[in-house]
């Protein structure tokens, strides 16, 4: 098997680099790419960290146990929408005009991995959060968040610009959005389908299933909670991402004001409760029924006294991870939903599955929730791939790869020739065990909304 199998790749790596117009016809391998957004390495268990006990993703895992995971994958600038603007162009942000979240829309008309697959025959969809400020271009078909979206009865935009309101849980119909498509799609060609989680971007919202996931359990702290600033960079020092000092009240750690009755709590305490604003009646009894007794017992707790400055803030760290990691769980549970419908549909042996997120998140360490700044756990973005009969199951490649290389390699998958003013660099060699062919030793990171 193993050497059928690396024939296999060999032949595969031969036609693309040196025939890219080869490759035609129903033959070519379908791309399934799943990206959430704000998903840390170190909440994936494949990846191994204090979290993998507590907090399994069996999906995602199985992507990596039957393909490859990727340790050396990052992001060339982390935050989101100039993220994804690099993930369709292989451009650095500098390059491809998005280069923060707010400001001039993305270019669609520039060479993009979806336009280059559509025109070469591929039939396109991007469903899920967008965020880009401007209406996708080089999809056949598309049904997007409004910018970051909401999680529950979320609007998604449709080709014809008009805005419907779904009832239910955005990763959920985000998958269901997909499979409608997977069902519906011309099979006569082969598709290339970016679906997109809004999740487990702040706020952190869990499906109302998963609310009571983490009853009981304590979540291990990282080593790092209690970083102090005061002798560092006055970027760092003055960031607004700390758990202590920033995490707020009611929009990130769910104590409304209305349940405070006499209570004053430390600042911040700028934001609303968006989410819980836009439930229905059951939906919000559902929410109130895991929230409030919670809420009261750390209420009473802190009025009377019995709580330090550190436990609130230990407090707040178990609240943040706890629905932070619930969130996950229905991110990886829909994950599953893809995978069965690949198997049942005898769609696995064709279809390339790339599982990632558009940069990382700290999940505490150095006292952070939040992302943005180089260091390795917003830096780093997950990337495992499934390639049946190319990618040799189970591989560790300690290649440093970044998501400038995405279109690229979906282009000579394609059998797409790639424009030289692309950055990045096919992940096809490395795919096919052929890492001899991969010089890269140094990346570029450039983040720019400070200042």
């Amino acid at each position: 098997m193993g050497s059928y199998q690396n024939l296999r790749s060999l032949i595969v790596l031969t036609l693309l680099s040196l025939f890219p117009g080869i490759v035609r016809g129903d033959k070519r391998p379908n791309i399934l790419f799943i990206f959430s957004d704000d998903h840390a390495v170190n909440a994936i268990s494949a990846y191994g960290s204090r979290l993998q006990d507590v907090a399994p993703t069996p999906h995602i895992d199985r992507i990596a146990r039957e393909g490859a995971i990727f340790r050396n994958s990052f992001c060339a600038n982390s935050i989101c929408g100039p993220s994804r603007a690099t993930v369709l162009t292989g451009l650095h942000s500098h390059k491809n005009g998005r280069m923060r979240n707010g400001g001039t829309p993305f270019d669609g008309s520039q060479w993009t991995c979806a336009n280059a697959l559509q025109r070469a025959g591929y039939q396109t969809a991007v469903i899920g959060k967008w965020h880009l400020r401007s209406n996708p271009v080089g999809f056949d078909y598309w049904e997007v968040l409004p910018g970051q979206g909401s999680y529950y009865n979320p609007v998604f935009i449709h080709m014809d610009d008009s805005r419907k309101q779904d009832t239910g849980y955005a990763t959920d119909l985000t998958t269901d959005k997909a499979l409608t498509w997977l069902d519906q799609r011309d099979k006569a060609k082969p598709f290339f389908l970016m679906c997109q989680h809004k999740a487990p971007h702040r706020t952190f919202a869990p499906a109302l299933r998963h609310l009571d996931d983490f009853d009981g359990i304590v979540i291990p702290e990282p080593d790092t909670l209690f970083d102090e600033y005061q002798n560092r960079s006055t970027t760092l020092a003055t960031n607004e991402m700390e758990i202590d000092r920033h995490f707020d009240w009611a929009y990130d750690a769910k104590v409304r004001k209305d349940e405070r009755g006499d209570v004053v709590l430390p600042k911040p305490d700028r934001y609303g409760t968006p989410e819980y604003n836009r439930m229905n009646d059951q939906q919000k009894a559902a929410w109130d029924a895991h929230f409030s007794p919670l809420n009261q017992k750390f209420l009473k707790d802190f009025q009377d006294g019995k709580l330090s400055h550190e436990d609130v803030v230990r407090w707040k760290y178990q609240r943040y991870m706890k629905n932070y990691l619930a969130t996950v769980r229905a991110v990886d549970e829909n994950v599953g939903r893809m995978l069965q419908y690949l198997d049942q549909h005898d769609l696995a042996e064709n279809t390339i599955v790339i599982y990632s997120s558009d940069q990382g998140f700290y999940l505490g360490e150095h006292g952070w929730y939040d992302k943005r700044w180089m260091f390795e756990e917003s830096f780093k973005m997950p990337f495992v791939i499934r390639w049946p009969g190319v990618v040799r199951p189970g591989s560790e490649p300690d290649t440093l790869i970044q998501n400038i290389d995405y279109a690229p390699t979906f282009a000579q998958v394609a059998g797409v020739e790639v424009p030289a003013s692309v950055q990045g660099k096919s992940l096809v060699p490395v795919l096919t065990g052929n890492v001899d062919q991969w010089d890269r030793d140094s990346l570029y990171y450039a983040y720019y909304e400070i200042g």
